[in-house]
């Protein structure tokens, strides 16, 4: 018999509000919208010598960090091969970012956009960024991952995605 533990976080502060859009084929982008995303996390794992699998406050830190980041924003991927997303200065020295999709244009405030280093703003993507910031948070905090870690991202209820990573063939 094997015993098996995991923490589990998924908070009602763990929602943000964000516009995106996405390539949905070669050829087809989506119109602008947003959601209520929300965010929730599952490590498995070995509890500690003081019998946690990983330290609830500096994960809920972390995730709350995070999606700080994203709410009330604009999400554009840097790594869509379909996308040209580049960071210009209008004639007023304001920043802004310029987005080509075919002969379609976007421009937006700089400050009001996260340029997320992804291939497309889905929810996969969003979950895995997620889940890469707060694996290397994690590990500067001496809180490496022993197990699984799952993040899922939610875009509205019922509907998912999710990542993970399986943390015990890095630990060996």
């Amino acid at each position: 018999m094997h015993d098996r533990y995991s923490v589990c976080i998924k908070k009602a502060e763990h929602v943000f509000c964000s516009g995106h859009f996405i390539t949905l084929t070669d050829t087809v982008c989506e119109p602008i919208h947003g959601h209520n995303w929300t965010v929730s996390v599952k490590i498995d794992g070995q509890p500690n010598a003081h019998g946690m699998v990983i330290d609830f406050i500096l994960l809920r830190d972390h995730l709350s960090l995070l999606i700080k980041q994203l709410d009330h924003k604009m999400l554009l991927p840097t790594k869509n091969s379909f996308l040209q997303v580049k960071l210009s200065q209008d004639s007023s020295s304001h920043e802004e970012v310029h987005v080509h999709f075919s002969d379609r244009r976007w421009i937006f405030p700089a400050d009001e956009c996260v340029l997320l280093p992804v291939a497309n703003t889905t929810a996969e993507w969003i979950a895995s960024w997620i889940g890469n910031e707060l694996l290397q948070h994690l590990n500067e905090h001496d809180a490496s991952v022993s197990g699984v870690i799952r993040v899922a991202v939610d875009e509205c209820l019922g509907q998912s995605g999710v990542w993970e990573r399986d943390c015990t063939v890095m630990s060996r």
